[in-house]
């Protein structure tokens, strides 16, 4: 079977331009050249023409130029409260399909505290929070100190640093004014949550009544669920917490955190955060790929913190790849995985001989022999 031809859309660092007080974390959510060629490697390697497109303001024509059957996309937006929605909405008013989610869900997952109230609407368990608009607001007398504090529209760890965690008002109002300031936009501030940091990725789409998973790597909801990943940001350049400066580094190099997968937990507790991933994906409208972050309170039970729905991908250094090699779930195979599961949904036909793609048919080399998925 011929393969299609996939439009890689993704934002370089190099070529993002940020202004002159940019704080030093700016480009972090952005994407490096070896995460670039790794996408297209793998898409290669499953059969499909790759064209390479920068997300810059050309996109609308290029895009239109290269006529892809579908595009993989990764880019993070250049500007704008919901800049990861930019690509996404381009792709839905020209009518190509893509990967990933769409518009709202990238929107309302890029706003933490939005995504927190959805959260807490559906009864999933978030630490309560307050957002600060403009710094002098009234803290909300359900906060108790500790609280930690990072801007309200930011990924990859941005803003977070050594003084997050506040424990009076005076430090309070100084990080949250710095986070104003520095970041152009609001600061969440949220109880602190004392214990221990897990991350829980998926790939899937929530199955309508009936119908039939793919094959046997999803469960019969329609995910597929990665070992839990624990990160120890006591260690590395983070001094305490997950950030910008601890994802910087590889695993194992000096200044890394540690990660640990599967994370040593008890099955109870693991059963518990992969329901509350898939609850908070499927509450967001997410698809085909995330990773929702979680930890611990001080009664031991885990809060959701955010959710990612457009995920690094990076095969070294992403999370979501972390628990994928861990799995033994090759990155080539990740990568095709997500492409059929978008693939899916728009129906697309293969370019040989017209037929609707059956995810099972282009699939059963790697999962033939897998078992059925959990319940």
């Amino acid at each position: 079977m011929n393969g299609w031809r996939v439009a890689l859309i993704y934002n370089l660092k190099r070529n993002v331009s940020v202004r002159p007080d940019a704080p030093p974390d700016a480009l972090a959510e952005y994407d490096s050249v070896e995460t670039v060629q790794a996408l297209e490697d793998a898409l290669l390697a499953g059969g499909h023409q790759v064209i390479p497109l920068e997300a810059d303001e050309t996109l609308p024509d290029t895009v239109r130029r290269a006529a892809p059957d579908i595009c993989f996309n990764i880019a993070e937006g250049l500007q704008g409260d919901a800049r990861e929605s930019q690509v996404p909405a381009l792709l839905e008013m020209l009518g190509i399909p893509y990967t990933g989610s769409r518009v709202l869900a990238h929107a309302l997952s890029l706003d933490k505290a939005v995504a927190k109230r959805l959260w807490r609407d559906v009864d999933l368990s978030t630490a309560p929070f307050q957002v600060f608009c403009r710094g002098d607001e009234s803290l909300d007398r359900r906060l108790v100190f500790p609280l930690f504090v990072k801007p309200v529209g930011e990924g990859t760890g941005m803003g977070i640093n050594s003084h997050s965690v506040v424990y009076d008002g005076d430090q309070l109002r100084q990080q949250v004014r710095w986070v104003i300031q520095t970041y152009r936009q609001p600061a969440l501030v949220e109880d602190y949550l004392p214990g221990r940091e897990f991350t829980v990725g998926l790939i899937g789409n929530t199955l309508s009544p009936g119908e039939r998973r793919w094959n046997g790597l999803y469960d019969r909801a329609g995910f597929h669920i990665l070992p839990v990943l624990e990160i120890d940001a006591g260690v590395g350049a983070g001094q305490g917490v997950y950030n910008a400066a601890s994802k910087s580094h590889v695993p194992g190099e000096e200044g890394a955190p540690l990660y640990l997968c599967p994370a040593d937990i008890p099955g109870a507790l693991e059963a518990e955060m992969k329901g509350m991933a898939v609850a908070a994906f499927q509450a967001v409208g997410a698809l085909d790929v995330g990773r929702v972050d979680l930890r611990l309170g001080g009664d031991g039970r885990p809060y959701l913190l955010e959710i990612n729905t457009l995920p690094g991908l990076n095969p070294t250094v992403s999370d979501l790849c972390i628990m994928a090699r861990a799995e033994g779930l090759h990155y080539t195979d990740l990568i095709n995985e997500i492409l059929f599961l978008a693939a899916s949904r728009y129906a697309l036909k293969s370019r040989s001989n017209g037929r609707i793609l059956a995810l099972q048919d282009l699939a059963a080399h790697v999962w033939a022999s897998a078992p059925a998925g959990g319940e």
